[in-house]
């Protein structure tokens, strides 16, 4: 268990002015921050007291599935170093307005109970940000001591947490496995690839993933002609040139194959050595993501170097989705000089928050879910090669609404 706090705080409008001097220096990183500020410095108001928030990081570690290749290793602070750098980036705000924060980390080996370190961490702070699987999101959300906290899914891309198995205290900083489809459907459309067809391997993940790619494409007016589970157990590394192109060679001609294999066992070998000389998109090839390494516009370069300074890797879609729940944290408590539970759940999910999260847009809380609005990036490894929403995907109230669940679309009855 690791602690790290700052309760520093200006002792003069001066120092607050030469505070606000070098953060301007420092560019777009916190220019809400700096809005913040100024804000409370116009107003002739000094900070009335300082406001402390503890918040826990709870990561429960799981057994990886054996796959086919070993070159994808999971770095072992996976999520929690985005959760440190959100840290930093709130201290860095805080320190202007006599806010501290604090992040406690707590890891549940294999064959331990979650549920008791979940129940610990809630005892001494109601500010929650889970690694964990879906049935353990759910039950640390019913825990007697979650009630009337605030919980951050920062792992699973689950669409039924979102929806049937919506929680009113748990919030998802990371998007749902439908915004992800629905990101890729747009580009289908968009490129007018009408004819796919799908590859899904056996694991949990991927078969959430294939359903919701089943949804998007029956949400955009598409569907698939063909559809195979990948049954391989072979080395691919030595008969990935054999065995596909017959395995694919039954799907005849189309317009583009998707994979869902999240738990990234088989797909790499699928690219190229297809029957038919087609794009690859899903979870390899051109892919929906929520971060990637390679995303720089917007001021995202300054979060990457930072990150990668910091930890001597690239920032994935789970650091950045822990980074942003810390960071809604902050910019909470910064908007509303407070550390209450309810005051700050409040704020979040009103019309007034907004998160810089370096995508363009500010990144907002649906009120009927919890999740997170923001943009995804369709990437190959190499390159963006879009953002959606794209063009010409509108929505009544909310471009980025057209991505997952929609409030009509929504079966979440927590959170009215």
């Amino acid at each position: 268990m690791v602690a790290v706090s700052d309760a520093s705080r200006p002792k003069s409008y001066s120092a607050h002015f030469a505070g606000l001097a070098s953060l301007l220096i420092m560019g777009k990183i916190f220019n809400h921050a700096i809005k913040s500020v100024a804000a409370v410095l116009l107003c002739g108001q000094a900070v009335a007291a300082d406001v402390a928030l503890k918040m826990s990081y709870l990561r429960v570690v799981v057994p990886s599935p054996p796959t086919l290749s070993n070159l994808d290793p999971i770095p072992d602070d996976l999520g929690i170093a985005g959760a440190r750098t959100g840290l930093r980036d709130n201290l860095t705000t805080g320190k202007f307005l006599g806010h501290g924060y604090t992040l406690t980390e707590t890891e549940v080996a294999i064959g331990n109970d979650p549920m008791a370190a979940a129940q610990d961490l809630l005892a001494s702070s109601p500010y929650l940000i889970l690694d964990a699987p879906p049935p353990l999101l759910t039950a640390i959300a019913d825990l007697p001591e979650a009630q009337g906290a605030i919980l951050f899914n920062t792992s699973s891309g689950d669409l039924a947490l979102r929806d049937t198995d919506c929680r009113a205290n748990l919030l998802h900083s990371l998007p749902s496995d439908a915004m992800r489809t629905n990101a890729l459907a747009q580009f289908f459309v968009t490129k007018r690839w009408s004819d796919l067809v799908m590859i899904s391997g056996s694991y949990p993940e991927d078969q959430t993933y294939a359903e919701a790619m089943r949804r998007s494409l029956k949400k955009f007016g598409m569907k698939l002609s063909g559809e195979k589970v990948w049954a391989f157990d072979a080395d691919m590394r030595r008969t990935a040139s054999q065995e596909i192109p017959l395995f694919t060679q039954e799907f005849g001609d189309y317009d583009a194959m998707i994979l869902a294999d999240e738990v990234h066992d088989f797909g790499r070998y699928v690219l190229y050595n297809t029957w038919e000389a087609r794009p690859v998109t899903g979870s390899e090839g051109l892919s929906a993501v929520t971060w990637s390494p390679v995303i720089e516009q917007w001021g995202a370069a300054q979060l990457q170097s930072r990150f990668k300074d910091a930890n001597a890797r690239d920032m994935t879609s789970q650091d950045y989705a822990a980074w942003a729940a810390v960071r809604t944290l902050g910019e909470a408590v910064t908007r509303t000089n407070s550390a209450d539970p309810d005051v700050l759940r409040a704020y979040i999910l009103s019309d007034q928050f907004e998160l810089a999260g370096f995508k363009g847009r500010p990144l907002t809380y649906r009120p009927w879910n919890g999740q997170l609005r923001q943009p995804i990036a369709i990437i190959h490894p190499r390159a963006l090669v879009a953002q959606a929403p794209l063009d010409g995907f509108l929505h009544q109230t909310n471009e980025l609404d057209s991505l997952g669940l929609d409030r009509p679309e929504s079966q979440c009855e927590a959170f009215q």
